[in-house]
């Protein structure tokens, strides 16, 4: 049963919906505070760019996001409103590095209309009181005391209904602000009110202005000494005060953000729909305004918000695409652009489709979203694993090995890579100029391949070759000493560390030596029954020196034995079983793990891993993983996959021009790469330049199919609809099927019919006319790809919008405005096929997202939550089976199993509801049951099957069932239905963890959490929030122990129980 589950966070929200600057950490120090949504970063401007302080989740959506400096502070607080109608006042302890919370309050009020254009947050600008405009009719005041304590909140009446927006005049002797409205005509005013504190009223203010652009939206107030207010509209922008009137005409743009340059106000920098950025000028002599002047800077991402932060450097936050740290140059560039982008923060935000790929069929999915918006349109491919960053890389054919050396033994820095080829050996070294270029080491022969190089003690050098073992000087590179194989035989496999050298000839030879100064000594020799194909003498004892035990990888039998040094005592034999030989081992320890591992990599690409024990060398807990290439640590082994097609052989170079980095062999390519934080989720960027809004894979082409509108950058803003066809590999668009005038693609989907084995794109439409409310026409067309083209072979005309569609039984299943229609895929006479309508079902509002398992299917309405149908065969009808009667607003349904139903709905909830198959009565069969309720904070766009990591199946997590959901803050998100004993011993973690991790702002996780809509509140119910769960980890010791002690579990359990969970994403 899916019935617990546990929801965690895979990729945090991305989209940036408000920023501010000031001295919040110190009083000399600038910050950058940006909220995405969920969540506040906190970053320092340095000379190097932004550094990131603090990152923390917020427990609800913020509104409002302001910086205020109360009298008497030498530094900035943070003012935090939420949707929810909380409020806090923050302050930076510069001791803890942690938020302090000042104040905090509920703002909420119980009659009262949630306003239509969003909540509004303003402070006056001489920290007398914060208003907030929440309610339709009502302006909310927080007074300060003469302390700048917060007092009690009280509202007053407000005549304008449909406020635009509302803000805080300066220089006024009261407390003013400045309303822009709408009326019930639809024209424009702004007015003026000063607030009263005593009176707890307002008092008709200074001045008014009506018959404003009728695109009028935001309200720019004006720092002394200027004063008043820049009114901006779509064609004209306007300058007001109380004795000045000044406008200008602009092309037509709506303006979503702005940021003032100069703490005067008389440069403003503004960000329009097409990601324009525009410089707005006053021109003023002394204090009197004389004119407006406004100057095209260039092109950034679409702006949600502007930060100006200093000498020309601005940060362009985004919800349609990237944000940005910009500097503005004074001279154009060769595209007459003053902009110059020098960072980039990647935002998948809004996720409005994905899908789920192996597209490197490794058993490890990835998600392909469709991100961003308008100009900014982009898919993102995002997968789990380690990225290497390429710094270098020289092309070289046949590479057979790779080892990095140091030019001395106390020298901090690798200095040569040597990479071995069938008939050669070539030295690579870092030249004063950071290039990689050949060299020679005397010593080493260079005209047959090295099987083995290391460096070793006193300064030298060991270059093990078919025919011997040399020791050579790294600093005069000569040879000091040479240990020949015997005759008539040939070294096929050597190992080596800084003081001992273990190798193997044929025959089953095994050979050590040791390593003095200028000599190397052969110290025993035993002869095996099977030939050697690996082997391992890396030091994990105590000595970092020389080791106790060496790995042997055995063919023939398919062993890995354990022997004893010097003395070549074999301790321990693993059978490995199979057919597959072991190709490499490895011993090793971890930083912070007291475990020891023997790793075993098998020629097939699989890894199997062995705890050892030192004193006795014995080998047990065996795992296997799946083809990886890669194994980290943090405090425990997790495997992670690396984000690199075939490499064949790869050493550490810790060069001084590239420290701690990677020398990576591939197919003709040498590469030097850093490595990439660890478990994290990857992004690969493939600009569209357009909003794709739909997308499927089709395994079979090789290819993806997405519905996406373009702009037309013509006067008329038009946009035209297209289907487009993707390379899977390339992500090339490699076939395009252009959409009538007003007709959207609505839905896509890959699949195959009864009868009929090619496998078809079928693609749903609408009619979307300006005049009708809703669309009455729309298209199911039919494509096949043929030479990489989209070729139509099938349309059908329907009488409405096709929402979705599902492949059902062989036939195809559709979406139309109100009703759900089974067509049946049909042979006509002449060889073409057609769809015939088969049976349908009415009884929705619009039915808009459908999934389907076996032959029930299950409907999320666009008003009236959930139902469930079933197709009876043998009447060839779809029948109601059963519905939920509350009323929710549907954003995204799945079904988790057959009896539980996942569904998410526009107040950012998450709700399961189950089909009551054992109802005596057909009133209770014919009710979903609600059984989950969850408050996600996040508005869910899709959901489906599938999971972003490599399930190994020995571990716990491998076998839970997980469905990854997309947001429009561009979360990815997991929900993993967990065993029933499992959950109660995490809800019981959670509730523990709730009384020791407070929220920022003290806000409450248990009222965040709750399920939440226009009618009622209630509590979360078996849904666990993962994230909190997980934050277990990051935990100081003593909170650790805390709660170990609630749960009654030791530290090192839940640790380990919870890193198991992290498993997950």
């Amino acid at each position: 049963m899916s019935v617990w589950n546990y929801v965690v966070t895979a990729h945090k929200p991305t989209n940036v919906t408000h920023s501010c600057v000031g001295n919040f950490t110190s009083h000399q120090e600038l910050n950058l505070i940006v909220a995405k949504c969920t969540r506040i970063e906190i970053s320092l401007l340095t000379q190097q760019g932004l550094q990131p302080m603090l990152d923390v989740p917020i427990y609800g959506r913020i509104a409002t996001l302001e910086l205020f400096r109360p009298h008497g502070e030498m530094q900035d607080f943070l003012f935090i409103a939420t949707e929810r109608y909380k409020f806090c006042v923050l302050q930076w302890d510069a001791e803890t590095s942690e938020l302090i919370t000042r104040a905090m309050g509920d703002v909420s009020d119980r009659i009262g209309r949630p306003t239509d254009n969003g909540q509004i947050g303003i402070i006056d600008p001489d920290c007398r009181l914060i208003g907030l405009h929440l309610y339709d009719g009502l302006f909310k005041v927080i007074p300060f005391d003469n302390k700048g304590q917060l007092k009690e909140a009280f509202n007053i009446r407000l005549e304008e209904l449909q406020v635009l927006d509302i803000k805080f005049l300066y220089g006024c002797l009261k407390p003013t602000i400045v309303v822009l409205y709408q009326d019930n005509k639809d024209a424009r005013h702004v007015k003026t009110y000063e607030v009263a504190l005593k009176e707890k009223d307002f008092v008709e203010g200074p001045w008014s202005q009506n018959n404003l652009d009728n695109g009028a939206d935001l309200l720019i107030p004006v720092p002394p000494p200027l004063c008043g207010v820049l009114i901006i509209g779509e064609e004209t922008i306007v300058y007001c005060s109380a004795n000045t009137f000044k406008a200008i005409p602009i092309k037509p743009s709506i303006t979503k953000a702005y940021g003032r340059v100069d703490a005067d106000g008389s440069r403003y920098l503004l960000g329009d729909h097409a990601g324009l950025l525009h410089l707005l000028v006053i021109t003023h002599e002394k204090e009197k305004v004389t004119g407006l002047k406004i100057e095209l800077l260039g092109e950034t991402s679409i702006a949600s918000t502007i930060s100006y932060l200093d000498n020309a450097f601005v940060f362009i936050g985004s919800s349609y695409g990237d944000s940005q740290l910009i500097k503005l140059n004074l001279q154009p560039d060769a595209k007459g652009s003053f902009v110059e982008v020098l960072d980039t923060y990647v935002n998948l935000g809004p996720i409005v489709d994905f899908c789920v790929v192996d597209l490197e069929r490794q058993g490890q999915g990835q998600v392909v979203t469709c991100s961003g918006a308008y100009k900014d349109g982009s898919l993102r491919i995002v997968r789990n694993g380690i990225g290497i960053n390429e710094q270098a890389s020289v092309e070289l054919q046949g590479m057979k090995g790779m080892w990095s050396l140091r030019s001395s033994t106390d020298d901090p820095f690798d200095t040569f890579l040597v990479v071995s080829f069938i008939s050669e050996t070539r030295i690579l070294a870092m030249n004063l100029e950071d290039e990689l270029e050949e060299t020679e080491i005397d010593g080493f022969n260079s005209q047959v391949q090295t099987l083995f190089c290391h460096d070793a003690v006193y300064n030298q050098l060991v270059q093990v070759t078919s025919s011997s073992v040399r020791l050579v000087s790294s600093i005069s590179r000569e040879l000091r000493d040479e240990w020949n194989a015997p005759s008539g035989y040939s070294i096929n496999v050597a190992t080596a560390n800084a003081t001992q050298i273990l190798l193997a000839t044929g025959g089953g030879h095994l050979v050590y030596l040791e390593i003095n100064d200028g000599k190397l000594t052969e110290v025993k020799h035993v002869q095996l029954e099977y030939e050697i194909s690996c082997l391992d003498i890396n030091p994990i004892g105590e000595n970092p020196n020389s080791s106790q035990l060496a790995a042997v990888g055995m063919w023939t039998d398919i062993s890995v034995r354990i022997f004893s040094l010097p003395h070549l005592n074999l301790i321990t034999k693993e059978q490995l079983g199979g057919e597959i030989i072991p190709r490499s081992v490895l011993l090793c320890t971890f930083e912070g793990v007291r475990i020891s591992y023997l790793l075993c990599a098998l020629g097939d690409g699989h890894l199997l891993n062995f705890q050892l024990n030192l004193s006795n060398g014995e080998l047990t807990d065996r795992k296997k993983i799946g083809q990886l290439s890669f194994i980290v640590s943090n405090k425990k082994l997790l495997y992670s996959n690396v984000n690199l097609k075939e490499v064949g052989h790869m050493c550490p170079f810790n060069s001084a021009a590239f420290p701690d980095s990677l020398a990576i062999a591939k197919e003709g390519e040498l590469t030097i790469g850093t490595i990439d934080d660890i478990q994290k989720l990857h992004i690969r960027t493939i600009p569209l330049g357009e909003h794709a809004r739909r997308i499927c894979h089709q395994e079979q082409s090789r290819t993806f199919a997405i519905c996406s509108l373009k702009n037309q950058s013509s006067a008329d803003e038009s946009e035209m609809h297209l289907i487009r066809l993707i390379d899977d590999q390339t992500f090339d668009f490699i076939s395009t099927y252009p959409l009538d005038t007003f007709e959207y693609g609505c839905s896509i989907l890959s699949c195959s019919f009864s009868d009929d084995t090619n496998v078809y794109y079928c693609v749903g439409t609408a009619y979307v006319l300006p005049e009708e409310n809703e669309p009455t026409k729309g298209r199911i067309l039919v494509f096949v790809v043929e030479d990489g083209k989209l070729q139509l072979i099938a349309e059908k005309e329907t009488k409405g919008a096709v929402y979705t569609l599902n492949a059902f039984n062989g036939k195809l299943l559709a979406a139309i405005n109100q009703k759900i229609q089974l067509y049946k895929w049909m042979l006509r006479e002449d060889g073409t096929r057609e769809f015939q309508s088969e049976c349908g079902h009415h009884g929705h509002i619009l039915a808009l997202y459908v999934q389907t398992r076996g032959d029930f299917i299950v409907v999320g309405d666009l008003m009236k939550s959930i139902s469930l149908l079933i197709y009876k065969h043998e009447e060839g009808a779809i029948e109601e089976r059963a519905r939920d009667y509350n009323a929710n607003w549907m954003s995204a349904v799945e079904i988790l199993d057959d009896d539980i139903y996942l569904g998410a709905e526009n107040n950012f909830n998450l709700f399961t509801v189950r089909k009551n198959s054992e109802g005596t009565t057909d009133e209770e069969r014919g009710r979903l049951e609600v059984v989950g309720e969850y408050h996600l904070g996040e508005f869910v766009n899709r959901f489906r099957h599938g999971s972003l990591v490599m399930r190994s199946p020995d571990s716990d997590v491998g076998q839970i069932p997980t469905v990854i959901f997309g947001t429009v803050n561009g979360v990815i998100g997991v929900v993993a239905s967990l065993p029933h004993e499992q959950y109660i011993f995490l809800e019981k973690l959670q509730s523990s963890l709730r009384k020791v991790i407070k929220g920022v702002g003290g806000l409450s996780h248990e009222q965040w959490r709750s399920f939440n809509n226009e009618k009622r509140t209630a509590e979360a119910k078996i849904f666990l929030d993962g994230d909190l769960i997980e934050s277990f980890l990051d935990l100081s010791r003593g909170k650790m122990e805390e709660i170990s002690k609630a749960v009654n579990v030791s530290v090192e359990e839940l640790s380990k129980r919870v890193e198991e969970l992290t498993r997950l994403h």
